[in-house]
């Protein structure tokens, strides 16, 4: 008896234990790792129809009537886009069609069959948001400093896009006839736009998914497009300021229940929105259920922005699966471009020597 007695004390504490180590600040339950700290493991779809910032004109949250509405409107679109395209179609004029669709122009693309930006919006603590920056209030970016107009300005007249994050990117018509101006997200190195972070943003496109691996000392967060992973050293000291990175280099410790990433080191081939070599971003994950986790982040940079501005976003933890990118495998286009041009100098060298053969012999 005093053996079943014991046993059953251990059962119940046991019980016990699990229920306390899984309920955090309220009455949200969330799993735990052995050493106490909420379980950020998982895979999280990025994936929103929230933009980055608040459309002129809107509330800070939307309504469910007009979410309803905005979504039926997005829907709408996407079947409209689904249409196959025609395929006796001409081929687009040289140089593309206007400006922004990259150094070759723009010479059509996927439809939308293709495009996963997601279906619904947002929600943090049950409210549809109508922009992921929540500070300054009006959910819009900052103003540009001084510094950062003219950096803005020059990059874009140079053919740049000063809110890519590819410092290379570049769409003044044949600027990628040169190899080593290739772009790093052309070149898959690097995703565009901001689709790994710091901070982590929904790409508008597809391959949405991240991949959280925690443990003690290390946490990485695997991005789906490109395979860029950050790795975050925990409890540690930022490198000194000449090792830079694309990612940045990041640290992070808890806050109670909040896994704090501080982000500095950035390299100059990249940048976030404009973004000097100086940002830093300070990115909070919270485990909200056992479904979901919080995700805020501020992003700093004196050179850039008058002041720091502040986002959020809740991740859904998904049971879908991250499939390879396979980007450039098995692609001989470069290749392929190299040797034509090669091909038409040695061509071009050929028939100068034969029309200076030709002079000599008159």
């Amino acid at each position: 008896m005093r053996m079943r007695a014991y046993m059953l004390a251990l059962s119940l504490a046991a019980i016990s234990g699990t229920l306390s180590a899984q309920t955090t600040q309220g009455s949200a339950k969330v799993p735990r790792m052995p050493d106490g700290h909420p379980d950020l493991t998982g895979m999280y779809n990025l994936a929103t129809l929230t933009p980055l910032e608040r459309p002129r004109g809107q509330n800070a949250t939307l309504t469910k009537e007009e979410v309803q509405k905005l979504e039926a409107a997005n829907n709408d679109r996407r079947s409209r886009g689904d249409t196959p395209l025609a395929a006796d179609r001409s081929a687009p004029p040289v140089g593309g069609i206007g400006r922004g669709g990259g150094a070759g122009g723009s010479v059509g693309g996927y439809n939308s069959f293709w495009l996963d930006p997601g279906t619904t919006y947002n929600t943090v603590d049950g409210q549809y948001r109508s922009s992921v920056v929540i500070d300054p209030p009006d959910g819009r970016i900052p103003a540009l400093t001084t510094e950062g107009q003219k950096r803005f300005v020059r990059e874009y007249d140079e053919g740049g896009d000063a809110n890519s994050a590819d410092r290379d990117l570049d769409s003044t018509p044949g600027a990628y006839d040169d190899p080593e101006r290739r772009p790093l997200a052309e070149r898959c190195l690097l995703g565009f736009g901001s689709t790994s972070g710091p901070p982590a943003l929904n790409n508008g496109g597809y391959n949405n998914l991240h991949q959280i691996v925690q443990t003690p000392d290390s946490v990485m967060i695997l991005t789906e497009m490109v395979h860029d992973a950050r790795v975050v050293r925990m409890n540690a000291q930022h490198l000194p300021k000449n090792f830079r990175f694309w990612l940045g280099d990041p640290v992070g410790h808890w806050e109670g229940d909040t896994l704090v990433i501080d982000t500095t080191n950035f390299t100059d081939k990249t940048h976030f929105r404009g973004s000097t070599e100086n940002l830093h971003v300070v990115e909070r994950l919270t485990r909200t259920g056992p479904r979901s986790l919080l995700y805020r982040f501020t992003v700093e940079d004196p050179a850039t922005w008058t002041r720091p501005w502040t986002g959020e976003m809740t991740w859904p933890i998904t049971d879908q699966h991250m499939y390879e990118y396979a980007c450039h495998e098995a692609n001989y286009a470069l290749r392929d471009i190299l040797r034509g041009v090669r091909l038409k100098e040695k061509e071009q060298a050929e028939k100068e020597k034969a029309e200076a053969a030709g002079k000599a012999a008159r």
